[in-house]
């Protein structure tokens, strides 16, 4: 069988880092897993060669940030060349485009949902309704993401949940380890990894981090991420006097800061899944995080980690400065965290689960 996968590309984020799992997994399988990157600049670089790493093959298209019939035509023509059994989009570009190109050549598709993006609530979900109406199957990475996909409209006969695996922490070096950056070995160290955007609300983690701060001065806060919002982000350091103990250090692979890190802390005011939460948990990590969408399937309240309400501040403060206080709940939070991690979201377990839905979208 083969597969080709194709998504909008201009780093490494959540989708990407769920690809770079993904792929080798079905290969392993004798699945012959291809990938086409619209690719729109930014840091496309760093997924590109990490998709070389691991031996995927693998072509490239430019993209733009807007619908174009070219674009279309391109993916048409990659298509037609790969003839791939199965097309498999992720995200909105791949969606539209794929989806036309796989109409227009008889191609069976499915699709990939990452999220729960609140735009599809509005005038745009009857636009996917229209290029999902061809879709053999609607991959939904969490149970959260498949109601809100119902909610706007998709059909629930088509709708499968299939969970991100992870099997270990991240191992990549990091270019700027904690130690390079200042960070004393024996002050607490909270840690974020999200991209500066609405969505991830950092604006709330900061404020929580200024009421933690009141009280552990010594307390050092990490956001590890790059975006749209980075220069309001760095504003609103400066504006709580906080220069001196947090650090954006920008695009930085994570893997040592997880290490370090005492707790991890996550302030999404929608999560689809959450990646980062995972690789929180293998790396034993207490979590503080917001009860949002598909985290408490991820992360279980008093067990693993603190919920709390999305843009509630002080309950976030509250559940980072009780971990650094109380350093056996910290730990035993962690512990357990990983536990779950590596019963409940292996990789073999959703590879096999995409198997079984490529299995299903050729013999509907």
């Amino acid at each position: 069988m083969k597969v080709l996968h194709a998504t909008k590309v201009q780093g490494i984020g959540g989708a990407e880092q769920h690809l770079l799992v993904l792929l080798p997994a079905l290969r392993e399988r004798g699945i012959d897993a291809r990938f086409l990157s619209l690719d729109a600049g930014g840091d496309a670089e760093r997924f590109h060669r990490a998709l070389d790493a691991r031996n995927i093959p693998w072509r490239r298209l430019t993209c733009g940030h807007d619908a174009s019939p070219l674009l279309t035509a391109a993916i048409t023509r990659v298509v037609r060349a790969e003839q791939p059994d199965l097309l498999h989009t992720h995200m909105v570009h791949a969606d539209v485009h794929g989806s036309a190109a796989a109409h227009l050549l008889r191609v069976p598709f499915i699709s990939t949902r990452h999220n729960d993006d609140r735009y599809l609530l509005g005038p745009f979900r009857h636009v996917d309704r229209l290029f999902m109406r061809g879709a053999r199957r609607i991959i939904a990475i969490s149970e959260a993401v498949r109601a809100f996909h119902v909610r706007a409209g998709l059909p629930a006969s088509k709708l499968v949940t299939v969970r991100y695996g992870l099997d270990e922490a991240p191992t990549t070096p990091s270019e700027l380890t904690p130690e390079q950056a200042g960070i004393a070995a024996e002050v607490p160290l909270v840690l974020a990894i999200g991209r500066l955007i609405e969505q991830k609300d950092h604006g709330t983690l900061l404020s929580a981090f200024a009421q933690v701060h009141e009280h552990h001065p010594e307390a050092r806060l990490c956001i590890l991420g790059w975006g749209e919002l980075e220069t309001q982000t760095r504003e609103r350091v400066r504006e709580l006097g906080l220069e001196q103990s947090v650090l954006l250090p920008g695009r930085v692979e994570p893997s040592a800061w997880l290490r370090r890190a005492d707790i991890f802390a996550h302030s999404s005011r929608w999560e689809g899944f959450g990646i980062v939460l995972l690789e929180a948990m293998l790396a034993g990590l207490p979590i503080v995080s917001t009860s949002v969408s598909a985290v408490p399937e991820i992360v279980v309240d008093g067990e693993t980690g603190i919920l709390t309400d999305a843009g509630d501040a002080p309950a976030l403060a509250a559940g980072i400065s009780r971990l650094i206080e109380e350093s056996s709940l910290a730990s035993a939070l962690g512990g357990a965290g990983r536990r779950r991690a590596l019963a409940e979201f292996s990789v073999a377990r959703m590879a096999d689960q995409t198997a079984e839905v490529y299995r299903q979208a050729l013999d509907p």
